[in-house]
């Protein structure tokens, strides 16, 4: 697949490592091509960087990973989206978020030509997109939205990136559920101290 990925911190830049890893080729979109966080990315196979509106125009699959404040002027410079599929991986934490939006994939679609717009990978943090295995264990990842292109290419990407199974939660309408889960790790992680090497696996029977 061809991915634009815009931004370049800790989970997009270790999403571009795994998925440039697994034979897809990967177009870093920033502000400035000679002056970025994740530098590092374009030693990745099949990495290059660009501006985001060309990124975009080049990939058929945009993931979106940046400060959830940011959304609605980072997806302004996209440019045309029609046709493409975009991945929002933010979550709105502590009322920090777009204004006006209850949550960043809202802000997505209001802002933007496609309606192929998915939330995954949001739900867990950084250093289990670096490594999602736990023993013999591959923790899951989760997708909603109406888009069911957009999930099975989700899930696709998650299968790519090592996790275990990516299970569809339901529409647009179980977004604000996404981002309610993603605090539900944060919870546990960070406010009650069980610390950053957690993650979720469904079991069933």
């Amino acid at each position: 697949m061809q991915i634009a990925i815009i931004g370049t911190g800790n989970v997009g830049g270790n999403l571009a490592t795994k998925w440039a890893a697994s034979g897809h080729t990967i177009y870093l979109g920033v502000n400035d091509t000679s002056d970025f966080k994740g530098r590092e990315l374009l030693k990745n196979r099949n990495t290059s960087v660009h501006r985001i509106k060309e990124a975009v125009k080049k990939a058929e699959i945009i993931l979106v990973a940046v400060p959830a404040t940011a959304v609605v002027a980072v997806v302004r410079l996209m440019g045309d989206t029609t046709g493409k599929i975009i991945i929002d991986a933010m979550n709105v934490v502590m009322g920090r978020g777009p204004e006006g939006y209850a949550h960043t994939t809202d802000a997505i679609l209001a802002n933007t030509q496609t309606r192929d717009v998915v939330k995954c990978f949001n739900t867990t943090g950084f250093n289990n997109m670096n490594d999602p295995v736990y023993g013999d264990t591959r923790i899951d990842m989760f997708v909603a939205g109406d888009s069911e292109k957009g999930k099975a290419v989700a899930q696709q990407l998650a299968a790519d990136a090592g996790f275990g199974a990516c299970y569809a939660v339901g529409g647009n309408d179980r977004f604000e559920l996404m981002e309610q889960f993603a605090f539900f790790w944060i919870n546990l992680a960070m406010m009650q101290g069980l610390g950053r090497e957690i993650g979720f696996k469904l079991l069933k029977r």
